[in-house]
């Protein structure tokens, strides 16, 4: 007779259990490619932007087009996961990721690159971004068993890290270090391809019941006709985030953070990088990476184990302390110093995110996930594009050290704040996660 395996044996393969699903396999294929192109593609948009003009302003000016396309179709891209087939949804983002980073390649190769090519292709990316995210969301629980949907959450936030915030920087970082910014374009349109082609494997999604919620909110309609039914499908979302507690205050968090640590963190670390390392351009992918290393294994340690009974209170709590950390960055030249902020940043980072996305699945209506989904990417990013675009501006007036300390001190103050005005501790107890 064969032996038991142990509860620690278990935890240890939890998050691969999803593996055994054969449609799984080529959506988690095309992910990790994806994420690695995308992390790739934010170093080699800093140093393409650098390589034209050598200017914080000029990042400033054309950084933000990633979240800006993000933020403007957030919100269809809600309603068209709840509408259309999740499939192809899919596959045209990857088809419209492709054609984007080849035009680029090619623009750049030939000596006609300009900023505004730069900041068109990062608008179209991040609208296409935009578009993923609710269908993958929405898709994942048409090919998966119940069970293994905390194992997913918990795998493919561990890759996101690596590849998105550690590999591809980190790869993009010595290519474009030893080669040119060009060069990484083209690795990166390599990526999306063959993740594209990936795509094309996947089953078409089956349909699928339509329970209450926890929260006891039913389920809504969806199909009506017109912008008319679009915009109720959208006041239904909202109405559903503005009256659940846990949501309405994670998102009101989530907001001010991404306002205050973002922007120095995407607009002023290359050109610290830059002025304190020999090699700025490796130095800032593997600060990057360090980061990217740290959320991996929060991802990994929160999917391996059971959600914590104070889910929200350890979720927020990590998002804002694991954060203090990044106030040092701007009073260090130290390599070691300035990459530990970031681990430990990235630690508490990945394993709220995984509690976050069970959250989602778990406590919001399946007929409600996609535009809920959209609505978390909406409102997170809302202060993102404002964040990079005044953090430049703004390092002419502040001292670099002052706009760090800000962005380490204030998450904390956050999290607290949400946990006390919403009454989340009691919410959480009301609705106890097994």
């Amino acid at each position: 007779m064969a032996e038991k395996p142990t509860q620690g044996e278990t935890a240890r393969w939890r998050a691969l259990a999803p593996l055994r699903t054969p449609a799984y396999r080529p959506l988690i294929g095309s992910v990790a490619l994806s994420l690695c192109a995308s992390g790739m593609w934010a170093v080699v948009l800093v140093f393409q932007v650098i390589e034209i003009s050598d200017s914080a302003l000029a990042l400033s000016a054309v950084a933000p087009g990633l979240t800006a396309g993000m933020f403007v179709f957030a919100l269809a891209g809600g309603v068209a996961a709840d509408r259309l087939s999740k499939r192809a949804l899919l596959i045209a983002v990857q088809a419209l990721n492709t054609a984007v980073t080849l035009v680029v390649t090619l623009l750049a190769f030939t000596g006609h690159i300009r900023l505004w090519h730069l900041a068109v292709a990062s608008v179209l990316l991040g609208a296409a971004m935009a578009f993923y995210y609710p269908a993958y969301t929405a898709y994942l629980p048409s090919i998966l068993r119940e069970r293994d949907l905390l194992a997913a959450n918990g795998l493919e936030g561990a890759l996101r890290p690596a590849l998105q915030q550690a590999g591809g920087p980190a790869l993009a970082g010595f290519v474009v270090g030893a080669f040119l910014p060009a060069t990484g374009a083209l690795i990166v349109t390599a990526l999306y391809a063959v993740a594209f082609a990936l795509i094309l494997f996947l089953p078409k999604e089956a349909l699928t019941a339509k329970p209450t919620g926890d929260d006891g909110q039913k389920p809504d309609s969806p199909g009506k006709s017109g912008f008319t039914g679009v915009l109720t499908e959208l006041r239904e979302a909202v109405a559903f985030t503005v009256q659940t507690a846990w949501l309405l205050w994670t998102l009101l968090f989530a907001c001010l953070t991404v306002m205050v640590v973002m922007g120095p963190v995407g607009v002023l670390l290359p050109f610290l990088a830059r002025d304190a390392f020999t090699n700025g351009e490796r130095a800032y992918g593997l600060l990057l990476t360090a980061f990217g290393v740290g959320a991996v294994i929060g991802s990994l340690a929160v999917s391996s184990w059971r959600l914590p009974r104070r889910y929200l209170t350890t979720m927020l709590l990590g998002w804002g302390f694991g954060n203090a950390p990044i106030a040092v960055l701007g009073y260090t030249d130290s390599f070691w110093l300035m990459a530990t902020a970031l681990f430990i940043a990235g630690l508490t980072d990945g394993a709220a995110m995984v509690i976050w996305g069970t959250l989602l699945q778990r406590r919001v209506p399946p007929n409600l996930l996609g535009r809920v989904a959209s609505l978390d990417f909406f409102v997170s990013l809302a202060f993102l594009p404002l964040s990079i675009a005044l953090t430049g501006p703004l390092s002419h007036l502040i001292p670099t050290p002052t706009i760090f300390l800000a962005a380490g001190l204030l998450p904390p103050l956050f999290a607290l704040t949400a946990l006390l005005a919403g009454n989340l501790p009691k919410n959480e107890s009301t609705h106890p996660l097994t």
